[in-house]
């Protein structure tokens, strides 16, 4: 089963991994010409398109634990793979934000700065799993009693995320509302969650 398009942009696009009950999400990211690949998972037809956004750059793993595809993926494209950089490569478009670093985590998202994008691994997604009832984008239900409050320093127009589709409508209110109110949400995220997966739930986890 092919990848499922999301986030399609002038400057790149992303791929949802098929029958993925995480809603596991790549990106091919084209700025002056070089094509970065985050977190990557291996699609054939993704990975070619993403060729024709132009010269591949490099691939990022923005959180240790997303191994994904990503050491196949640079091997095929012929580029080096950097994981979960604590600096931007010599030349590369992006600002490198660290969000934690500790023994069992270690995450940085990237601001693309001329466009406006902030590309985001887990701490926010999109995925039912992350999200309360009146939320567009969730804190990760690990970090919703200590959000990642960095991330309130940029104003994205468009917010590209490591589970579920992006968003490109509203993006800066969206992630501003969501790290400012994921604590008080807590109760409604868990019983939203225990409605959806809980017994007699209508989802059922895959992989």
């Amino acid at each position: 089963m092919a990848a499922e398009i999301v986030d399609e942009l002038e400057f790149g696009f992303g791929w949802l991994e098929a029958g993925s009950f995480m809603r596991r999400c790549s990106h091919a990211l084209a700025v002056d010409g070089r094509v970065w690949i985050l977190d990557a998972t291996a699609d054939d037809e993704a990975l070619e398109r993403a060729r024709g956004l132009g010269e591949p750059a490099a691939v990022v793993q923005l959180l240790d634990r997303h191994n994904r595809d990503n050491v196949a993926v640079a091997q095929k494209l012929g580029v080096p793979l950097h994981v979960v950089p604590r600096a931007a490569p010599e030349g590369a478009p992006f600002e490198v934000v660290p969000l934690l670093r500790s023994r069992f985590w270690r995450e940085v998202a990237l601001w693309f700065p001329s466009v406006r994008t902030l590309v985001v691994a887990e701490a926010v997604g999109t995925a039912q799993l992350y999200r309360a009832p009146q939320e567009r984008v969730g804190v990760s239900p690990a970090l919703r009693l200590f959000p990642p409050r960095r991330l309130l320093g940029y104003e994205p127009e468009h917010l590209l995320v490591g589970h579920g589709a992006g968003v490109h409508e509203g993006a800066a209110a969206a992630l501003d509302d969501s790290i400012r109110h994921a604590r008080g949400r807590m109760a409604s995220w868990l019983w939203a969650g225990f409605r959806a997966h809980g017994p007699g739930g209508t989802h059922k986890r895959r992989g």
